[in-house]
């Protein structure tokens, strides 16, 4: 039988039907790379999406190399990881939600027009990174896929890497789709239902982490 390593392509096929579903379930991932669409269009969307996926490489490299697991079992280390994680969710719900408040999204896009490629990159690596959820999804999943004996960490890798790909690609057809609906999608009273949306979906995610981490 044909191999990846020590992973066979029947394994990895199982893989990936699952990884498929794990990644079209959304989350804070797909809410921020949808956030930041709205506001700075197709290149603020590909800006957060480059974000996540590089946030979703570290956590990865990190389940590999056995940093992910000392982290999930160190408890100060998991806690402190997580309430970042939930006060970043919690911020950007807010700001969301004070944007539709206002409504004034002419200055808004004035002032968005201003935000750095970096700023948009560093929302989706912040919201990821500080997700430590991903790192428990990791070493909840890939050890159902890998030999416990003859696996190696390019083993590891490959499925923790598939994730990000894959997650990668999915937000970026979102962003696309967002950015062919822009001119309906710049109507006051939509944006400011999307906002509302994306605040008060961001804020919930920030207390399910609170509360179930």
């Amino acid at each position: 039988m044909i191999t990846l390593s020590c992973v066979t392509w029947s394994t990895y096929g199982s893989y990936l039907v699952l990884v498929i579903f794990v990644v079209l379930a959304p989350g804070p991932d797909t809410v921020v790379a949808l956030k930041n669409s709205f506001a700075g269009g197709f290149r603020g969307g590909l800006a957060a999406t480059l974000g996540i996926a590089t946030g979703n490489f570290a956590q990865g490299t990190a389940v590999a190399f056995g940093i992910g697991a000392l982290i999930v079992e160190s408890q100060p280390v998991f806690h402190t990881l997580r309430w970042l994680g939930v006060a970043y969710l919690c911020y950007l719900g807010v700001q969301a939600l004070r944007s539709a408040r206002k409504g004034d999204y002419a200055t808004v896009d004035a002032t968005g027009a201003q935000h750095t490629w970096f700023r948009r990159f560093r929302e989706g690596f912040l919201t990821n990174v500080t997700n430590p959820k991903v790192l428990a999804l990791y070493l909840s999943v890939l050890p159902q896929f890998i030999d416990p004996v003859h696996s190696t960490t390019e083993d590891t890798l490959l499925l923790a890497y598939t994730v990000a790909v894959l997650g990668a690609l999915w937000q970026l057809l979102l962003v696309a789709f967002v950015h062919t609906v822009r001119t309906w999608l710049q109507r006051r009273s939509v944006r400011r239902g999307l906002d509302v949306a994306t605040g008060a979906t961001l804020l919930g995610f920030g207390a399910v982490l609170a509360v179930e981490g």
